[in-house]
């Protein structure tokens, strides 16, 4: 039998006009899907023009400036609509979503969906559950005692995958599923048994766990900064909305 890691995998990934799930808004996002390592993917792009100020900062980040995206984007209504449908389709299907740091993207998919949808992101997934792989998440713990960063580039490094067009929705996403692929052979002795439900349920006590010990250290450093325990979706709406 396949393991999942060497079976069909989908990714998504968002860029962004800054990083408050309440507040900021997507400009563009990517589906990425391979049915097989090695396989051709196919990938699904969108580019949204927000609505909103593009901050320079952002630009800076992605490349896409706001009068690129007023010109070449589509409204949001529709795009939030379609990756939604989109993503809840490969779940139906068995396909595990891969998604790096999935209480970013998920949740402000989830707030792009209610602000213009007036719907959110649990509905879509009623009926099949979300399976969620979020490299993020799985490297802390299976390699915890690593030192160093954890961002999308330097999980590449470390597991031998080449990310090209770094901060491109679709590069990101593809860079994202190689690495959960790469990971997954790496602690075969410990993953390859679990099914993507299993591996799913553990992740959410994982990263409940890495927050707290998060929060923790921000307390010892005398920070503010509150950190969510939810994962792969934070429910909790804030006043900024």
């Amino acid at each position: 039998m396949t393991c999942w890691y060497e079976g069909a995998l989908a990714a998504f990934d968002t860029e962004t006009t800054g990083v408050d799930v309440e507040a900021d808004r997507i400009v563009s996002a990517a589906v990425v899907v391979q049915d097989a390592p090695g396989t051709r993917p196919r990938v699904s792009r969108w580019l949204v023009s927000p609505g909103v100020p593009v901050p320079e900062g952002a630009t800076a980040v992605h490349g896409l400036t706001e009068e690129h995206l007023q010109r070449n984007g589509r409204w949001p209504a529709p795009v939030v609509y379609e990756i939604a449908q989109q993503l809840a389709e490969h779940t139906a299907m068995g396909r595990p979503l891969v998604v790096m740091n999935a209480p970013f993207d998920l949740t402000l998919l989830d707030r792009e969906l209610r602000r213009h949808r007036a719907s959110s992101l649990d509905r879509w997934f009623e009926s099949a559950p979300l399976r969620v792989l979020d490299p993020r998440v799985m490297d802390k713990q299976l390699d915890r005692y690593r030192k160093g960063r954890r961002t999308l580039a330097d999980l590449c490094e470390q597991y031998g995958v080449e990310l090209r067009g770094a901060h491109d929705a679709a590069a990101d996403a593809m860079a994202a599923l190689d690495v959960v692929r790469a990971m997954g052979r790496r602690f075969a002795a410990r993953l390859e048994r679990l099914s993507p439900a299993e591996l799913h349920a553990l992740q959410v006590g994982w990263h409940a766990a890495q927050a707290r010990g998060l929060q923790a250290w921000f307390a010892r450093s005398g920070s503010p900064e509150l950190v969510s325990t939810e994962w792969p979706l934070r429910q909790e709406l804030s006043a900024a909305a």
